[in-house]
């Protein structure tokens, strides 16, 4: 039987002691080889919560039948009496944010939310984060941070998405999403303080990154370079006032019954530096029409 010998280069080397690189791996294998794990033979139902196994090591050739897998996770297995094959641990010592953390990494080092993890003193008030199986103090800090591009998402549905198919692997201890309400007591248990610290990292690594490009990272044009801007409207409330109302007035309603007078403003921002450049403002309407042209028209003016 032609069968792979196992090279200098394992994977065991390449995925670091059981990190899974970025991008992600792909397993190739013969779908002849897939094997059931169970002693009466048959394939593992949901119930089971097992994985399929690998029963053979025959070298794959062209036109074989082959299975390509999405690695998920490097765990330890746990191999029950009956056959079934699981996965010590769970999501919750598994998950990461991804793209957005592998930048963070190479910025900041390896670890950085770990290592903030590690230094936060919970609030045994809330949690006293003896039992990390739905919920970690490092997957905690990771889903307030996905909350924060999940705007119309709960607490229930970041948890969900940070999970991802970690979700699918069959956990030796059963794993299922976390409820709003013991979310929220891990969330109030760590406080803000995990959350700055982490805030002045990327910030700090953001400055590093603009000072590496002098500042000048988002240009357009090759024979007359122009900066990059952001331009876009927006409804500021301010205080119901006599003066505020008679002055902005307010959309939503025919008779500015709105609860707030509101203006309309249109902040100019540089895509580089996130600087505000200039934000002409002005009546949320004017005669039951958006004010937004007269904002363009005072806006061109400045950049004259």
């Amino acid at each position: 039987m032609s069968s792979y010998p196992a090279g200098s280069r394992s994977v065991s080397s390449i995925t670091d002691g059981g990190e899974v690189p970025g991008g992600g791996l792909m397993v190739a294998v013969r779908l002849a080889d897939v094997a059931s794990p169970l002693r009466n033979g048959g394939l593992p139902g949901e119930g089971d919560r097992s994985a399929l196994v690998v029963g053979g090591t025959e070298k794959i050739r062209t036109g074989d039948v082959t299975v390509f897998l999405k690695v998920v996770a490097v765990a330890p297995a746990q191999v029950r009496r009956d056959g079934r094959v699981q996965a010590q641990g769970s999501p919750a010592a598994h998950a990461t944010l991804g793209p957005l953390e592998e930048w963070l990494e190479q910025k900041a080092g390896p670890g950085v939310i770990d290592g903030i993890a590690d230094r936060a003193v919970l609030r045994e008030e809330f949690v006293k984060g003896e039992r990390e199986r739905l919920l970690a103090r490092a997957f905690m800090i990771r889903v307030i941070v996905l909350m924060t591009l999940m705007p119309d998402a709960d607490v229930r549905e970041a948890v969900i998405a940070l999970a991802g198919d970690l979700a699918m692997v069959p956990w030796a201890r059963a794993w299922a999403p976390a409820s709003a309400r013991a979310a929220g007591d891990w969330r109030n248990a760590l406080g803000p303080g995990p959350l700055e610290e982490l805030q002045g990292i990327v910030q700090r690594a953001s400055h590093r990154e603009h000072e590496d490009r002098d500042w000048q990272a988002a240009v357009i044009g090759r024979r007359k370079p122009l900066k990059t801007g952001s331009l876009d409207g927006t409804l500021i409330r301010v205080p119901d006032t006599p003066a505020n109302r008679a002055a902005f007035g307010s959309v939503g309603t025919a008779d500015d019954s709105s609860p707030f007078p509101q203006v309309r403003a249109l902040p100019l921002t540089d895509a580089s530096t996130r600087a505000l450049l200039g934000m002409p403002h002005g009546p949320a309407v004017i005669h039951g029409f958006s004010s937004i042209e007269p904002c363009f028209r005072r806006l061109h003016r400045c950049c004259d």
